[in-house]
């Protein structure tokens, strides 16, 4: 059997089909085109949905435009109280502006990691190690600003900076555990001169009512009599009478 023979046109025809096939791209909804054509940057990135792409006139670089959470490689810093910890942090970051971040930085994923180590240490490291650990909240917003201002010539936007874990040595982890327990004690001890000082107030008070009403000597003497009664005690010292005494003191006056 003879082979097949395409004529000149067929040829033509058969190559400009599949150029065209092979030129068209799709894009997602979550992602743009970057097009390079001729190395000339076009206008506008395309997308989403079909597009076309002439090869080798046109390059097309693609930008993802959801959030990108990052883990931040743990940090040796040292505290403005000079303490030595590891910190790390995750940061929320997204393309806005496509062109520019294919323009304006080789690779904004990795300039947006070395940023965020960088300013990880430079701002930690000019906090308190009790400023770390309570205000949290104030140095995340911190270092948003900061990181959304630097990569704002990149078209990247900072959404958010988490710092995840302090590490503290086991030193100071001890220290803080005596401090805190030096703490509480120091709390019980006021509250316990607290109360002493209120019971003594009241007794003051109580005292003062019973030397104005001589009745009430005799009922607190049999209060306390009922008392010890009820303990079931073996032996029970009766002291002397209330009014054998009140007697004697009033012979001493006369």
């Amino acid at each position: 059997m003879e082979g097949l023979t395409f004529s000149p046109t067929l040829l033509l025809v058969l190559v400009l089909v599949f150029y065209v096939i092979s030129s068209i791209q799709i894009l997602a909804e979550y992602e743009r085109g970057v097009i390079f054509r001729l190395g000339k940057l076009l206008p506008a990135p395309k997308g989403p949905g079909v597009i076309f792409v002439f090869r080798p006139i046109d390059r097309i670089v693609r930008i993802s435009l959801r959030t990108i959470v990052h883990d931040v490689p743990p940090q040796d810093i040292i505290t403005r109280d000079n303490v030595s910890v590891k910190v790390n942090a995750v940061v929320y970051f997204r393309v806005i502006d496509p062109r520019r971040a294919v323009v304006e930085v080789e690779n904004y994923m990795y300039a947006t990691s070395q940023l965020a180590q960088t300013t990880l240490r430079s701002v930690l490291g000019q906090a308190e190690l009790d400023d770390l650990l309570a205000e949290r909240d104030r140095l995340n917003q911190q270092l948003q600003t900061i990181l959304d201002h630097q990569t704002d010539p990149w078209g990247i936007k900072v959404s958010a900076v988490e710092v995840k874990h302090v590490d503290l040595p086991q030193d100071m982890q001890r220290a803080m555990a005596r401090q805190a327990e030096a703490e509480r004690e120091k709390r019980a001890k006021i509250i316990h001169a607290e109360g002493e000082l209120s019971a003594s107030e009241k007794l003051a008070q109580a005292a003062a009512v019973i030397d104005r009403e001589p009745a009430a000597m005799t009922l607190r003497y049999l209060q306390t009599l009922t008392e010890i009664a009820a303990e079931q005690n073996s032996t029970i010292i009766f002291p002397l009478p209330v009014e054998l005494m009140r007697m004697l003191r009033g012979d001493r006056k006369t």
